[in-house]
């Protein structure tokens, strides 16, 4: 393994600086590393929508490894307050409505498509009975999981307090963050 150094600019200052980056970087957190602080703001704003998290993660750009940006997001997350929470929510839709032409969240909520209409309608009925007492959206890393499964997270949560659903919120959110970003530096186009 060789290092090579990569120019970057941080967004407090207009001088560029050089850091070591190992050539095993993937061709997409290459791509991340040296895209514009812009650009890069926009990829992180499609992987969690908490301004704080994004900001965090581009301030510490480049990655030499994938790991160090999961690292970095596990921190970033960490130290998010309620507010910094309810907005990374807020890019969230709700279990069984994934957003109209939105591949990410058709592709993470798959486990429903399948799902019998009795079963939608009632995932509707606990999604609004879990806003209700939250007054969030009900947010689950819905990878792999099934209609059922789904369903039976929110009838086993809604009983929880807020403090302890703030942080179930918080370990689901990243998950979440983890394989958007692993997508993100695994991606290989041009």
């Amino acid at each position: 393994m060789f290092l090579r150094a990569l120019a970057i600019r941080s967004p407090f200052s207009t001088k560029a600086t050089e850091a070591a980056v190992t050539s095993t970087s993937t061709p997409g957190l290459a791509r991340f590393n040296t895209s514009t602080d812009s650009a890069a703001l926009a990829v992180l704003h499609e992987v969690c929508a908490s301004s704080a998290w994004g900001s965090k993660l581009l301030a510490q750009r480049p990655y030499a490894t994938a790991e160090d940006l999961f690292a970095a997001s596990d921190a970033a997350l960490a130290e998010l307050d309620v507010k910094d929470l309810q907005e990374a929510m807020a890019g969230h839709p709700p279990i069984g409505r994934p957003k109209p032409g939105d591949p990410t969240s058709a592709r993470e909520q798959r486990g429903m498509a399948g799902a019998s209409e009795a079963l939608k309608a009632e995932l509707l009925e606990l999604n609004l009975a879990y806003q209700e007492k939250f007054g969030h959206v009900f947010l689950i890393c819905a990878t792999g999981a099934t209609g059922e499964q789904m369903r039976d997270a929110v009838k086993t949560r809604i009983g929880n307090t807020s403090e302890e659903e703030r942080e179930i919120v918080r370990t689901e959110l990243g998950k979440i963050n983890r394989i958007r970003l692993t997508r993100l530096v695994e991606e290989d186009k041009d």
